[in-house]
């Protein structure tokens, strides 16, 4: 498929898409200024928020989630045979990676050359053809915004080889597998499915894990602008680039948990059989661990409820969903502040101004952590009319632009046609 950008960013704001199409034609000429050369392709990458299932999918548990229109964008060209030279305006630098060489480098966990060498691997992996290109690219999703910009480059990445050197033919769900191989052995970060799946496939989307090789996955639809209601995430700040222990340890605690039951996932064990046995794990596991397999059970049972809430139009329910989930995560989870720094609490606060604020009102709304949590961002559903007055609250304790307002998108990580 090959998108307009009104396809991506809607026809009817009409500023709002001359400012797209400035931005494409900028990226356009930052390959021509770097590469010396007219690119032959445009890709845009959208982000993705979490709208349920918490930190359930790396234990083959059920999330909703939905592309958003905050975007990565690049200009490509066939370069060299046997290099990829990506160019960010992020970052400033041009990656090179070699083809020739595509295994783990030690120096190149955490970075975006690890990704791209982990990708080329996997597309070979999986009988995919690879070759050489070069990429201008640059990002309109906010760094540490939990929309996702290491899955967004990852299946940028993707739909890059997949259009030029394997004619579009290879489906979402198997590119979205390839960039968590990616993250996983080559970046160095323990992350589920979710987020490149999502943003693979685009719009909102419901995932089952129970099978991780082949998850089922249902497309939704629904708008929040519709109900009056505005989606925001709310950057508190704080970085949680230093936290990879800290995620790592959630997966490997409820994996702890299903071991006892002689199963690798949780999925595979019943909240029953853990009750069953609560002594024996919480002598074997310990409280935590105890305390997000809990939340794991409950939280894939809290996806099928807002699913069905959707699917019956009933937005109460839908909001008094998210906010249960978001209490689960916070008391049971326990992923909001880190352990290692107690003394920054930047997303319990912004839950705590988020949910007087609501009170306050006397409106319907509801907030969660968003994401991987421990620092970062959460996510608010405040109307329409109020947001103006919401944000000026925020603003005054974390600082001006920490608000961004996003809207779904329906298509995925897509080839452009300017």
């Amino acid at each position: 498929m090959v998108a307009t950008i009104g396809d991506l960013h809607g026809e009817r704001d009409v500023r709002n898409l001359e400012c797209q199409i400035s931005r494409f034609e900028k990226v356009r000429n930052g390959y021509v200024d770097k590469f010396g050369s007219v690119p032959s392709y445009m890709f845009s990458s959208p982000g993705r928020t979490e709208l349920c299932g918490n930190h359930t999918d790396h234990n083959g548990g059920k999330v909703l989630a939905a592309a958003v229109n905050p975007d990565m964008v690049a200009a490509v060209g066939k370069g060299e045979e046997f290099y990829v030279k990506l160019f960010s305006d992020v970052y400033n630098e041009v990656i090179s990676v070699n083809l020739s060489n595509l295994g783990r480098v030690e120096e190149e966990k955490e970075t975006s050359a690890g990704i791209i060498r982990g990708i080329l691997k996997g597309f070979v992996d999986h009988g995919y053809r690879i070759g050489g290109f070069s990429a201008y690219v640059s990002s309109a999703i906010p760094i540490g915004s939990g929309l996702s910009t290491s899955a967004s480059f990852e299946m940028l990445i993707c739909e890059i080889l997949n259009q030029i050197y394997n004619d579009g033919k290879i489906p979402p769900k198997e590119l979205a597998i390839i960039g968590k191989y990616a993250e996983n052995e080559y970046f160095g970060k323990p992350c589920g499915l979710m987020d490149q799946l999502t943003i693979a496939e685009g719009g909102i989307v419901y995932i089952d894990f129970k099978n991780e090789e082949n998850p089922e996955v249902r497309k939704l639809n629904y708008n929040f602008l519709e109900k009056g209601y505005a989606l925001l995430v709310v950057d508190t700040g704080h970085s949680h680039a230093d936290l990879t222990n800290e995620y790592a340890s959630i997966p490997m605690e409820m994996e702890r948990v299903a071991r006892l039951f002689g199963e690798n996932k949780l999925r595979n064990v019943t909240d029953f059989e853990v009750l069953e046995k609560v002594g024996l794990v919480r002598t074997k596991a310990g409280d935590r661990a105890l305390l997000r397999s809990l939340h794991f059970f409950d939280e894939n049972e809290r996806v099928d409820k807002i699913v069905e809430a959707i699917e019956k139009n009933d937005f109460e329910a839908y909001l008094d969903i998210v906010k249960r989930s978001g209490d689960s995560s916070f008391k049971y989870l326990q992923n909001c502040f880190s352990v290692s720094n107690p003394y920054v609490q930047s997303i319990s606060l912004a839950l705590y101004l988020t949910e007087k604020f609501i009170d306050e009102e006397r409106v319907l709304g509801a907030c969660r952590v968003h994401g991987g949590g421990f620092a970062g961002t959460i996510q608010a559903y405040i109307p329409a009319n109020e947001v103006s007055r919401y944000i000026g609250i925020i603003e005054k304790v974390f600082g001006n632009e920490r608000v961004i307002s996003v809207q779904l998108r329906e298509i995925g990580t897509t080839q452009v046609d300017l």
